[in-house]
């Protein structure tokens, strides 16, 4: 029997912790109605309880008193301040190095990640998150080798997913690795998770700070996404902050995480995005009303980008097509 540890984290996702229960629950049913016993020996585990105090249908235990476990959980956190988050978990570290050093294999769900960076344990590793959390943790945490893109990542007994339902690939993922194929096929099924998802790209939003504090940086934000559709180059659009152009970069970059010329670009994308989730424009229109004006460089970009080409992405996402999907 595996001993699987889900963290009770302070300001964890409702949904992450149900998500998990339900999965590795469901699998240890596929045991007992064979006739064999549960596959997997849950236990909820927080730094701080009462004797008797429950979650749900589980008696909660301390990580000062749980015996070693095999493998660890931690959900996502809910939506706020990631560093709130981090903070008031911080009793939790020095028991998960304890918990890896002997054994114990970790896996985060979403911006759960957050929490093994902060203890330092994705250092030199690789990991993901939330596509649109990427950022931050690559920033915060620079000794990541942040695969942004990736469903899942798996580094020396250390397992990351992307947002939302990526979680239930990095289940299937570790089904898969203790219970073998035939599990994880009747998973899969279960709960009707499509397996051949490789990237989580497309379902990323930029959305850059405008609360860092360094108003020329906030000058030059308002200048690119006003002026994007008009093809200029970074050169043309930052021509006329009081700054020179190196000065710009470092400190675009030190504000935001990327440079102009990323921003510019990213700010496009994200706007043929939305042409070709809410507009019938051709991708050639959507090109032009982008800022671009090469319609190769355009696609290899976009791709590059998302993952997807044009078409693909409305395919997707293009709200008539979906509301028309649904009608029939």
């Amino acid at each position: 029997m595996i001993n699987l540890g889900l963290l009770i984290t302070h300001k964890h996702r409702l949904l992450s912790v149900a998500a998990l229960l339900d999965v590795f629950e469901s699998v240890n049913g596929f045991y007992e109605r064979a006739g064999e016993p549960a596959f997997f020996k849950i236990n909820l585990l927080s730094p701080e309880m009462q004797p008797g105090q429950f979650y749900g249908s589980y008696e909660m235990q301390s990580i000062h008193s749980a015996e070693q476990q095999d493998l660890i959980l931690v959900p996502a956190f809910g939506a706020g301040d990631l560093k709130i988050s981090i903070s008031k978990n911080q009793m939790f570290i020095p028991w998960l190095w304890e918990q890896y050093k002997n054994g114990a294999e970790l896996a985060s769900f979403c911006t759960g990640a957050f929490l093994l960076a902060a203890a330092g344990l994705l250092n030199g590793k690789e990991a993901t998150t939330h596509i649109d959390s990427a950022q931050a943790l690559a920033s915060n945490f620079p000794e990541i080798i942040m695969k942004s893109d990736a469903v899942v990542t798996e580094d020396k007994g250390i397992y990351t997913s992307g947002g939302a339902t990526s979680s239930f690939h990095l289940m299937l993922y570790l089904i898969q690795r203790h219970c073998g194929k035939e599990q994880t096929l009747r998973t899969a099924k279960m709960f009707a998770i499509d397996m051949d998802r490789e990237q989580q790209t497309y379902f990323g939003t930029f959305m850059p700070s405008q609360n860092h504090g360094d108003g020329l940086v906030n000058m030059a934000q308002q200048k690119i996404e006003k002026e994007y559709q008009e093809g200029s180059t970074i050169e043309m659009l930052i021509q006329d902050i009081p700054a020179s152009r190196r000065n710009v970069v470092r400190r675009f970059k030190q504000a935001i995480g990327v440079t102009p010329i990323e921003y510019l670009q990213r700010t496009r994308i994200e706007a043929a995005k939305k042409l070709l989730a809410q507009t019938d424009q051709s991708v050639l229109e959507v090109m032009l009303n982008s800022g671009y004006n090469d319609l190769k460089s355009f696609r290899q970009l976009f791709k590059k980008s998302t993952g997807v080409t044009p078409k693909e992405y409305r395919y997707k996402f293009n709200i008539a097509r979906l509301d028309g999907s649904r009608v029939a």
